[in-house]
């Protein structure tokens, strides 16, 4: 089986090395060429992956008919903001016999749609799963044992992903739920900017325990008013992940948090890396669906107003303390 990889990011290409054993041939897509030359010379991503060799099986490949051609398996590793027009592109390439795994966790902007969401959308493709839950890139490419969730409305395609991938370090789970899993990934980016915010401010455990906890309670509130299942959000691709990115210090969205305590602004933070943090994206398109399904979220609402409002974090943080009492 050939598995084509979209997207040759740091969780892009450690999924090419991990997954690497289980397939015939991994194609890497990735959007620089330049990059692109360097990793078929070398055999590593000096941007977004040093240190980690590419397997012998993986090809790095610029051209996206190339990248899916004859791919059993397509999974979208890509920024969010690059979805639609990306899957898009390959539309001439597609067969009905694909599988869509969306490894992207966030939200379109605009029409506040899920990824799989896009790519059903964009593709029509009869099946499609999503892969989300507690991993860093690094040590996923490591070998260090981690365990995530594939979710799909179809329980056949979830358990193929399932057996396609699960190895000697990477277990996959499966799980009916797409829209808890999705959700769930793309909001606790938003919670853990807030996180790493708490962090900037020198404030400790207890604050940040208050923040996973009442973070929990708000994706999990949105998830379950647009359909999804409120015991997902206890797992994996819910509590697993944003404990994990509030917490590690390999957390893009937590760095992001800590620069803006220490009083950067938004886009220096952004345009200082080349690595995105999808929780700036998606901070807005997740206070657009709070509105829409009429759910309260004042912690995202928040971290919408300190980074796109140019709020102070710390009135941010009293005013959320300084909200009318309530029952949890």
């Amino acid at each position: 089986m050939t598995l084509a990889i979209i997207g040759a990011g740091s969780w892009g290409t450690a999924l090419s090395i991990v997954l690497a054993p289980k397939f015939e041939r991994v194609q890497l897509w990735a959007y620089e060429e330049d990059l692109a030359a360097r990793m078929i010379a070398t055999r590593e991503n000096d941007v977004y992956l040093k240190d980690f060799k590419l397997p012998g099986n993986v090809e790095i490949v610029t051209d996206l008919g190339k990248a899916v051609h004859r791919a059993s398996v397509v999974i979208g590793a890509m920024p969010s903001h690059h979805a639609r027009s990306l899957y898009t592109k390959i539309l001439p390439h597609i067969q009905p016999s694909m599988t869509f795994v969306s490894a992207t966790k966030g939200i379109e902007n605009g029409t506040l749609l899920r990824m799989s969401q896009v790519i059903e959308e964009v593709t029509k493709a009869p099946k499609i799963a999503v892969l989300s839950g507690p991993t860093f890139a690094r040590e996923v490419a490591r070998g260090e044992p981690a365990a995530v969730v594939v979710a799909s409305s179809d329980s056949q395609v979830a358990a193929e992903v399932q057996t396609a991938f699960s190895g000697p370090t990477l277990r996959l789970y499966t799980n009916r739920d797409p829209i808890g899993v999705e959700v769930g990934a793309a909001v606790k980016n938003v919670i853990a900017i807030g996180a790493g915010v708490c962090h900037g401010l020198g404030l400790g455990n207890n604050t940040l325990a208050a923040l996973i906890t009442r973070g929990l309670a708000e994706i999990t509130r949105l998830a379950v008013a647009m359909g999804g299942e409120p015991k997902t959000l206890a797992g994996l691709a819910g509590l697993g992940d944003l404990v994990l990115t509030c917490s590690g210090d390999l957390s893009r969205n937590r760095h992001v948090g800590v620069e803006l305590a220490r009083g950067r602004k938004i886009e220096d933070i952004t345009g200082s890396t080349s690595m995105v943090a999808e929780g700036v994206e998606t901070c807005g398109a997740a206070v657009d669906l709070g509105a829409k399904f009429g759910v309260d979220l004042p912690i995202i609402q928040q971290m919408h107003a300190v980074l796109h409002h140019g709020k102070n974090p710390r009135e941010a943080l009293r005013d959320l303390m300084e909200r009318t009492l309530k029952g949890e």
